[in-house]
């Protein structure tokens, strides 16, 4: 994308898609009711250059119309199946090498759709996906330094928050409640003697907080902390095994709303889920670790877990990390991760597997992941640090597939219905390569529903007419225009033909 194209070059790729521009149906004559006619044009004089853009040989995207943007790419292996379920995917990949850490949404030929980089050099963006707020669709996500954020669906903020009570917001979870409010985590380190655990008497542990907060007010509506229900010896981590001082005793990594409005809560380093009242902040039961309060069934031992959701069905879907399992209660260590559901008799305290799945190529996630129950009964599985994100139908046959490289890694991975209309207007960037010949690159980051580009060529920003029709081709479709005139612009359409956006009329470079 960086290198100059020769008129050469451009001319045989042109030619190569007439049978492209069939598809298009009257490319170049193009009759639109809506808005004032245009002169009707029998040659077509815009094409599509076809293998435009390349594949990034660096991994990373870089558009002529958003240079600003340099997201990373993904790497499809198995292309997506007619059962996959609709929507588009949403990643939140970290900062690496050239490419760009931030919010990022994907179609099912690895096309960005959507891609808001991070501001500075530093920094991560986690759980971004789509939630319910004040009765209307949104963008959310945690960002650090301790920040969550709701977009609308023209991607402007509406809501911005942190913690309360003096704490640094953790981004492991951001869930919105039906009642519009937040339940975020928080990570605090607490004196502790440690002893017990085989660490110090004057040692530190981090616990795990939930807070629940009103978005507009930021008022604390409940406030639960692990060390105050959940014992040191429930811990199968060690003193200062990870990056923390002391021990990182509890992990907690996720947050759920049971069907009685009490919590799901989600602890790694004691490999339990816990059922927690939210009001007296009592633990209701255990489910998995040491001091289960269920009988765990064959192959529903999870450990170093993350993201247990409650399905509508009422079993218990979770992301396990696999790097421990037990045979009679004793651990044994395991290299495979899966995503599973759960089935829990709660009259006989009895845990049942219903099912589970697992990557051919047996995918290890040391950390991070999460199971996602699509609507008509697919599993969509972000692999975590195993870097795969995958779609399995309720068989377990692998449907969709590809990878994120190790630098762009993403905490979770979403599969999310989403239709986007930008504030912004498209963009285009103009090339002349000869005297009567431009190439033009149209973007819209973003926009969900442009199936056409029409390029407008004309003397001057306020004389522009249109010479044509192309289809949408990736995030960035690139155009050869037969024009003499030196300034262009170009209109986003959607299926139907109607305008949904157009862009600033620009002078052609060189």
């Amino acid at each position: 994308m960086g290198s100059r194209f020769t008129r050469r070059w451009f001319l045989k790729a042109a030619g190569a898609g007439a049978a492209y521009l069939a598809l298009a149906g009257t490319v170049g004559s193009e009759p639109v009711e809506s808005y004032p006619k245009v002169r009707s044009v029998r040659t077509p004089r815009v094409k599509p250059l076809l293998g435009v853009p390349f594949p990034p040989q660096d991994g990373n995207w870089a558009f002529r119309s958003r240079p600003d943007l340099n997201p990373p790419a993904v790497e499809v292996s198995t292309q997506a199946h007619e059962d996959t379920a609709p929507g588009y995917i949403f990643l939140a990949p970290e900062k690496g090498g050239a490419g760009k850490g931030g919010t990022m949404i994907i179609d099912d030929h690895g096309q960005v759709v959507w891609f808001r980089p991070l501001r500075g050099p530093f920094g991560r963006t986690m759980n971004f996906g789509t939630q319910t707020y004040q009765g209307r669709e949104v963008l959310t996500w945690g960002q650090t330094p301790g920040e969550y954020i709701i977009f609308d669906s023209s991607y402007r903020e509406i809501a911005s928050f942190r913690a309360a009570n003096g704490y640094d917001g953790d981004h492991h979870e951001f869930l919105i409640s039906p009642q519009d409010t937040a339940l975020i985590t928080i990570y605090e380190m607490v004196p502790r003697d440690l002893t017990s655990v085989g660490g110090s008497k004057d040692g530190v542990a981090m616990q795990g907080i939930v807070q629940e907060l009103d978005i507009e007010t930021g008022e604390v509506l409940f406030e639960w902390k692990s060390i105050d229900h959940v014992d040191l010896e429930e811990t199968y981590g060690t003193p200062s095994e990870d990056h923390y001082p002391g021990i990182d005793y509890f992990h907690i990594n996720s947050i759920d709303i049971e069907p009685d409005n009490n919590l799901l809560i989600s602890a790694r380093e004691t490999s339990t889920v816990y059922k927690v009242d939210r009001t007296s902040g009592r633990i209701m039961w255990r489910l998995g670790g040491k001091k289960s309060d269920f009988e765990m069934g064959p192959g529903t031992r999870f450990a170093f877990q993350h993201d247990a959701r409650r399905l509508p069905d009422g079993t218990i879907s979770i992301f396990d990390n696999g790097s421990l399992v037990f045979e009679d209660g004793i651990p044994k260590a395991v290299e495979e991760s899966r995503a599973i559901v759960l089935d829990l008799d709660v009259d006989r305290m009895r845990a049942s597997l219903v099912r589970e799945y697992t990557h051919p190529d047996k995918q290890y996630a040391h950390a991070a992941g999460n199971t996602q129950v699509l609507p008509n009964g697919n599993v969509f599985v972000g692999w975590g640090r195993g870097l795969a994100v995958s779609e399995f139908d309720d068989d377990g046959k692998l449907l969709f597939d590809f990878k994120v490289s190790p630098e762009h890694k993403s905490y979770r991975s979403f599969r999310l219905p989403w239709s986007g209309q930008p504030f912004r207007p498209p963009i285009a960037v103009a090339e002349r390569t000869s005297a009567n010949e431009l190439v033009v690159y149209a973007s819209w980051n973003g926009a969900t529903d442009v199936a056409l580009w029409e390029v407008l060529a004309g003397p001057d920003p306020a004389q522009l007419e249109s010479l044509g029709s192309i289809l949408r081709d990736g995030f960035e479709t690139v155009m050869l225009v037969q024009t003499s005139d030196p300034y262009v612009a170009v209109r986003a359409k959607d299926r139907s033909g109607r305008v949904l956006g157009a862009s600033t009329p620009v002078k052609a470079k060189g």
